[in-house]
C-alpha cells in the first residue's frame, strides 16, 4: 500500500532530527550544512519559484468567474464584502494571539542568537528595508502597491501586492469585455492552472527530502531542543485561532445576520467539514459543500453555485490566520526585534491579498506563507520551523475555510432574499 504523503514528510521530518543529531554528536556538522542543507534551500526555491504563477493563474480563473459586472454589482459586491471581513477577522485573530501567547519566544536566547549568526543576510535586509520606510513618506506604502513595469514586479516575491494589483485589472477587464472574447483568454488559464497544480504535487512528492535536509540542517545549527518544545506551542495558539473562528465569530454572523441557528448550520455542513478535513482541500469538497448548502441549510441554488465556487478559490480564512500566527512566529523565533505595527498591519493586507489567489489544495498554503514571510521582511527560511505540524494544521485550517465559504453564503442568501428553510429541518 502507497504510504500517503504528510506520513512520508512525518518521517523525513523524524530522519531529519536522528541525523542531524547523530552527525552533531559525530562532530561531523560540515557534512550536514554542505552536501545535505543544500537540498532544503532548493525546496524552499521551488516554493518560492511556483508561488508568482500560482497567485496569478488562480486569481484570474477566480475573478473571471464574476461573469459579468451586473452579478458583480449585485451578489458580488456583497460576497466579496463578507470574504474580506472574514479574511481580515481571521488574519487579525492570528495576529493578536500570536503576540498575546509569543510562541516563538519559546526558543531561548542561545538558539535565537545561533538562528541570527546564521541567517544574517536576512536580518541585514529586513534593517535596510526598515530604514527605507523611516525615510518614506506617509503614502509609500499605497506607491508601492502600484507597478511601474509589471515584468519587474513579477521576478521579485517581494512585490507580491503589485502583481495581485495588475491581475485584478485583468480579471475586470475579462469581465467587461465580450465573453466569446474573453473565452479564449479564460480557458487559457483554466488549462494553466491546472498544469500548475500538478506543478505543485511534483514539487510537494520532494517535501519529505526537503523537509529531511531542513532538520537535519536545523538540528545541527540549534544547540537545543526548545525549537520542537516551541512547536507544540505554535500548533495550538494557530487552533485556538481557529476554534475561536469557528465555534464565535461565524455563530455570531450566523445568528445576528441571517438568523440561522448555529447548532442546525453546524449539523447540515458536518458532511462537507468531515471531508474537507480528510481530504485538506476545499476545491475537492466544494460538490459536498454546495449539496449541503443548498439541501441541507436552504440556501438558493443560484447564489450557492456563484458565491462557493468563488469562495473556494479566494476565501481562505484558515489559511490567512495560519500565516498570520506562522510569521509571527517565526519572526519571533529568528529576528532581534518584535516587528513593528506597520510591518504588522502589512502582514494583514498581505495575508489577505495572498489567501484570494491560495489554491483550493493541500500545501497551497505553505506557498503562499513564502510570500507574507517575503513582504514582511522574515527569512523564508524559517519555513523549516513549522513544517513538521504542517499537516494536520492544513486539515483543521481546510474545514475552517469550507466553514466560511458555507457561513459568507448564507448570510449573502439572507441578504438577497434567497435563504429558505429547508425541507428536512
Amino acid at each position: 500500500m502507497k504510504l500517503p504523503l504528510h506520513w512520508k514528510i512525518v518521517i523525513g521530518m523524524i530522519a531529519g532530527l536522528l541525523f542531524g543529531f547523530i552527525m552533531k554528536n559525530l562532530e561531523m556538522k560540515g557534512i550536514v550544512v554542505d552536501w545535505v542543507k543544500p537540498f532544503g534551500t532548493i525546496f524552499i526555491n521551488l516554493l518560492k519559484m511556483i508561488a508568482v504563477p500560482l497567485i496569478v493563474v488562480s486569481l484570474i480563473v477566480g475573478l473571471s468567474d464574476l461573469k459579468d459586472i451586473s452579478k458583480l454589482s449585485k451578489l458580488g459586491g456583497k460576497t466579496v464584502l463578507f470574504y474580506l471581513i472574514s479574511t481580515v477577522t481571521a488574519v487579525s485573530i492570528g495576529l493578536v494571539l500570536a503576540n498575546i501567547i509569543k510562541p516563538g519566544s519559546f526558543i531561548n536566547e542561545v538558539s535565537r542568537k545561533s538562528l541570527l549568526e546564521n541567517f544574517a543576510g536576512d536580518a541585514a535586509q529586513k534593517i535596510e528595508l526598515a530604514e527605507k520606510a523611516k525615510t518614506s513618506g506617509p503614502l509609500q506604502p499605497l506607491i508601492d502597491i502600484v507597478p511601474d513595469n509589471f515584468f519587474k514586479a513579477l521576478s521579485d516575491n517581494g512585490s507580491m501586492l503589485q502583481v495581485i494589483l495588475f491581475v485584478i485589472l485583468i480579471g475586470i477587464g475579462l469581465i467587461l469585455i465580450e465573453e466569446q472574447k474573453s473565452k479564449p483568454v479564460v480557458d487559457f488559464f483554466k488549462g494553466l492552472n491546472d498544469v500548475i497544480m500538478k506543478i505543485i504535487d511534483i514539487i510537494m512528492s520532494a517535501a519529505p527530502l526537503g523537509v529531511f535536509a531542513l532538520m537535519a540542517a536545523l538540528m545541527v545549527e540549534i544547540p537545543d531542543f526548545s525549537t520542537l518544545g516551541a512547536l507544540l506551542v505554535y500548533a495550538l495558539t494557530v487552533v485556538f485561532g481557529l476554534l475561536l473562528m469557528t465555534f464565535v465569530f461565524y455563530p455570531t454572523l450566523l445568528l445576528t445576520l441571517a438568523k440561522v441557528h448555529p447548532i442546525r448550520f453546524f449539523k447540515a455542513i458536518a458532511p462537507a467539514q468531515l471531508l474537507a478535513f480528510s481530504t485538506s482541500s476545499s476545491a475537492a469538497t466544494l460538490p459536498v459543500t454546495m449539496e449541503c448548502v443548498t439541501e441541507r441549510v436552504g440556501v438558493d441554488e443560484e447564489v450557492s453555485s456563484f458565491v462557493l465556487p468563488l469562495g473556494a478559490t479566494v476565501n481562505m480564512d484558515g489559511t490567512s490566520l495560519y500565516q498570520a500566527v506562522a510569521a509571527i512566529f517565526i519572526a519571533q523565533a529568528m529576528l532581534p526585534e518584535p516587528l513593528d505595527l506597520q510591518t504588522q498591519l502589512m502582514i494583514i493586507v498581505t495575508a489577505t491579498l495572498a489567501s484570494i489567489g491560495s489554491a483550493a489544495v493541500p500545501s497551497a498554503g505553505m506557498v503562499m506563507l513564502v510570500i507574507v514571510l517575503g513582504q514582511a521582511g522574515i527569512p523564508e527560511a524559517g519555513l523549516a520551523l513549522i513544517f513538521a505540524i504542517d499537516r494536520p494544521l492544513d486539515m483543521c485550517r481546510t474545514v475552517v475555510n469550507v466553514t466560511s465559504d458555507a457561513t459568507v453564503a448564507t448570510l449573502v442568501a439572507k441578504s438577497v432574499g434567497k435563504l429558505n428553510e429547508p425541507e428536512n429541518s
